[in-house]
Parts: C-alpha cells; structure tokens; sequence
C-alpha cells in the first residue's frame, strides 16, 4: 500500500484544534497531503446547518474526518446534559448529511470507548454497545455519540455509503485536557507530579485503591489507524470492504492494560519525581477493567505502534514546555 496515497485528496478535519485533531493533521502533513481543510469556531459554527453547507459546498472536500464535538469532565457532563446531548448530535447530523449530500465518499467518524454500557462483559467487543444501560454520569455524550454512529450506519445500509466509525480507547498526548478536575486520569498524573516536584512535596495523592485496570493509547495511534484504513477504502481493499458491510463500527486500542498504580509508578519515574504514593480510597475506583477487544483491527492488519513508556515520555516533555 502506497504511503503517500492520500497526498493528493483534500481533506476536510472538522475539530482541529482539539488534541485528535491536531494529531490527525500532524499524522497528514507527515504523509504530504497539500490540501487540508479546517476552520476555527469564530469562521465556522459546526451547529450552524446553512453556514456548514456553504463552507463544504465552496471547499468541496473529498474526505471529511469528524474529530468534532462538545466533551468535558464529570461535573460538565452532569451539569449541562442537554448541551451535551443536543450539540453533539447536531454537529454529527450535519457533517453526516452534508457528507452524503455533497457525495464525499470517504467519511470518518469518532466515538468514545465510554459510550459502551457501564458494566460491559470484558474486552468490550462492538457488538455489545446498547447491551445494557449506560453510565449515568455522561449518559447524554453517550447517547449522543451513538445516535452519529448509528446515522453512519443507516446510510451504509440504505445508501450504500461507506462510512465508519471509530471507537479508541482512553486517549493522552500533547494538547490533552490537564485540568484536575475534569481531566483523564494519565494527564491529572502527570500535573500532579511535575506541581508536587515543582513544590517540594513527599507524595502524591492518588484517587481509589489504584487496582483498576485501564487500558490507554498514545493519540498519534489513533490518527495513524484513521490514515491505515483510509488508505485501504481508498485501495478498494476488499477484507475491509466486507468488514465494513457487516460493521462499521471498530474499536482501536493498544491491547494492553495495566493497573492505575502502575502508570502511577511509571509517570513517578518518568518525571524523577521519586515521591510516596498514597491511595486515598474515599474516592471510587469506577470500573475494575475496562479494555477493548481489538481482534477486528488485528484481521485488518494495523496494530499499535508506540508503547506506554514513549508515548508517556513525548507527553510529559509537552506539558513542561507548554505548561
């Protein structure tokens, strides 16, 4: 498969300024596509229909990626439901329909592995989405984002489209969300033990009993599993084709797992922090495991490339910088 296949395709990334989309167009800038398309908030409103239509009518992109939507923490999600619920539906509506209407053949949506039911059978295949009911605390994200993936669904069957969804694992890496209280857990690490170096403290607090297991991946992953299976749509690839007829939807994670306490060990290495670690279990843990069965990706040929120590590393060297 030729690496520079999608040099000449112009490619609209809707969400660049979030931490995958940046990752999307570093991952397309690096495979020489001249032609990428994106517009800030104050340009272009993704909620705004007509506004939207103008901008791909003009542009005429013929791959749209979807890295758009309105995410947030605990609090944020459970603060300001209908936001959530009806925002991320309407961006994922128009890209959808516009998409089809202006017949970009090539579209590329993205879920979220915590839009899976809340006590999922483990590893979460794809199909046990809608099995059970979902996690409360962001019900209305979650409900949302399966309303775009199942509009992507619906076309293919009655269109004969092929779009697909992407379903990734915990994402970190530059540009991330550091913010304590509505972060993931790795960057809300990684602040917690640059400030705890930076002040001279002995430990560092860690919520739960750190034995759940989480399974995470490096987000310049991500965006090479959207360049992978673009190329092979594009090629006509027929094992993905077929893949694709019986589900769009496709999880991408690293395989791994590891418990809280070790990326805590980890980040307390990577950051010569050396401080104790004390576990302060009046917070829930959530979820004793939660990872991703990738045995569809693997029969397609990608896997992940970039392992937890280098990808930790590459992360911790941009919040210094940039923090």
């Amino acid at each position: 498969m030729k690496n520079n296949l999608l040099k000449n395709f112009k490619i609209y990334v809707a969400g660049h300024n979030g931490m995958v989309g940046r990752s999307v167009i570093r991952y397309l800038k690096n495979e020489g596509v001249r032609n990428i398309i994106f517009a800030n908030r104050k340009k272009l409103n993704l909620l705004n229909t007509r506004d939207l239509e103008k901008f791909i009518k003009s542009k005429k992109p013929q791959i749209v990626i979807n890295c758009a939507g309105k995410v947030g923490g605990i609090l944020a999600n459970a603060s300001y439901p209908v936001e959530f619920l009806n925002e991320n539906i309407q961006i994922q509506l128009n890209l959808i329909n516009l998409s089809y209407k202006y017949k970009i053949k090539h579209f590329v949506n993205l879920g979220s592995s915590c839009i899976y039911p809340k006590n999922s059978k483990q590893p979460i295949k794809e199909k046990y989405l809608l099995s059970n009911e979902l996690e409360k605390t962001n019900e209305a994200y979650a409900l949302a984002k399966i309303v775009g993936l199942k509009v992507c669904e619906f076309y293919n069957q009655q269109y004969k489209t092929n779009f697909f969804t992407l379903m990734p694992c915990n994402l970190y890496g530059p540009y991330d969300n550091f913010h304590l209280k509505n972060s993931h857990f790795i960057p809300a690490l990684i602040k917690k033990f640059i400030e705890a170096k930076r002040k001279k403290k002995k430990s560092v607090e860690i919520w739960g009993s750190g034995l759940p297991r989480r399974e995470v991946m490096y987000v310049d992953d991500l965006a090479r599993a959207i360049g992978y299976l673009l190329k092979l749509k594009i090629n006509n690839n027929k094992k993905f084709l077929k893949t694709l007829k019986e589900n769009s939807l496709i999880n991408v994670g690293s395989g791994q797992e590891f418990q809280i306490k070790k990326f805590a060990e980890i980040i307390n290495k990577l950051t010569s922090s050396n401080k104790k670690l004390i576990f302060n279990k009046k917070f829930p843990d959530g979820t004793k495991r939660k990872i991703l069965d990738i045995s569809i990706l693997k029969k397609i040929g990608w896997k992940s490339k970039i392992n937890l120590y280098d990808g930790l590393k590459n992360t911790i060297s941009w919040y210094k910088k940039n923090y």
